[in-house]
């Protein structure tokens, strides 16, 4: 999807909209890492104030692959910090969303990565290897499952269930 944007997505599929195939995630979150502009197939996980899960899947190759994460929309704690990002970016990851929060904003911000989330917290996670890998999920109003394909940029966030092009 190079240079095109997520409005220009929605303009050119008014019925892929109309049908609920392409959907928009809420506009909740923070923009976050050097690439503010990614896309990719879906990698899904869910997760509660425990981020173990989270650092095991971005240990793995990302193959341009996104990480979402459901981390319930907790505000208590930040499930992503700087070393996992880093290692995201090293795997070849495009990108992380957090139905949550991170922590280490700068060395995130310093990495070639997208990352988007609710908001940053210092306080770090549970390690209690608590959750689910490769379950649909529920993020900012819309459903979500593993292998789907999410575009970002700074307009929004778009889910489809199969790869776009425009």
């Amino acid at each position: 999807m190079a240079l095109v944007t997520t409005a220009e997505v929605c303009d050119a599929n008014s019925q892929l909209i109309a049908t609920g195939e392409l959907r928009a995630l809420q506009p909740v979150f923070q923009i976050y890492g050097r690439r503010q502009v990614f896309s990719g197939q879906i990698v899904t996980l869910k997760v509660f104030e425990d981020n173990v899960l989270v650092r095991e899947l971005l240990e793995e190759k990302g193959n341009g692959r996104v990480l979402v994460v459901d981390g319930g929309g907790s505000l208590r704690c930040a499930i992503l910090g700087g070393n996992p990002v880093v290692q995201a970016q090293n795997n070849g990851w495009a990108g992380i969303v957090v139905n949550g929060c991170i922590r280490d904003v700068d060395e995130i911000n310093g990495c070639d990565i997208g990352v988007r989330a609710l908001a940053s917290h210092p306080m770090k996670a549970n390690k209690k290897r608590t959750g689910e890998k490769h379950v649909p999920i529920t993020v900012a109003g819309t459903r979500i499952r593993d292998g789907e394909w999410l575009y970002a940029d700074t307009d929004g966030i778009l889910i489809s269930p199969n790869e776009l092009s425009v």
